[in-house]
This record gives structure tokens, C-alpha cells and sequence, in this order.
């Protein structure tokens, strides 16, 4: 009994857990850096490993590929890290 319940509590973690413009299947493209930090304080990164050359930032980027090529045009450093902070 217990290992189901937490094998269901890890599933629904892991599916509700991501965050809602990229897991309803639409990928959101913000109109700017603002709009963007609302829902992603850190913004976004292409990748895992991706390293931000522009410095220290105070929060970590959300990472998921598609949702930073939609808003590819806000990485004004062009280090795969849209609207870092």
C-alpha cells in the first residue's frame, strides 16, 4: 500500500509539476523580458547545462527547449538563457 502511494505521489509531482504553458501542450511566447519573469523568474534556459555568460544571477533559469526557442528573440546575450535574472 505504501509503495503505491508513492509511486502515485511521485507520478502526479512529476506530471503536475511542469509548469502550465509548456505542459498544456502550447508553448507561450511572452512579448517581452517582464511579461516572461512573471511566470519564470529565473527565465528560461535551452538546456541543463547551458551557462550563462553574463554573470552571477539571482534565480535559476526554468529549463525546457521549447520554451526558449519561442522566446529565442529576448536572449540578448545569445548564451541560451532568455531573460535571466
Amino acid at each position: 500500500m505504501k509503495k503505491w502511494l508513492t509511486v502515485i505521489l511521485a507520478v502526479s509531482l512529476v506530471c503536475g509539476g511542469a509548469s502550465s504553458a509548456v505542459a498544456s501542450g502550447k508553448v507561450k511566447t511572452y512579448k517581452n523580458c517582464t511579461e516572461l519573469n512573471k511566470d519564470y523568474p529565473g527565465g528560461v534556459a535551452r538546456s541543463a547545462d547551458t551557462k550563462n555568460v553574463g554573470g552571477k544571477t539571482k534565480y535559476k533559469p526554468f529549463v525546457s527547449k521549447a520554451l526558449y526557442d519561442a522566446n529565442k528573440k529576448s536572449d540578448r546575450d545569445k548564451d541560451g538563457i532568455a531573460c535571466e535574472k
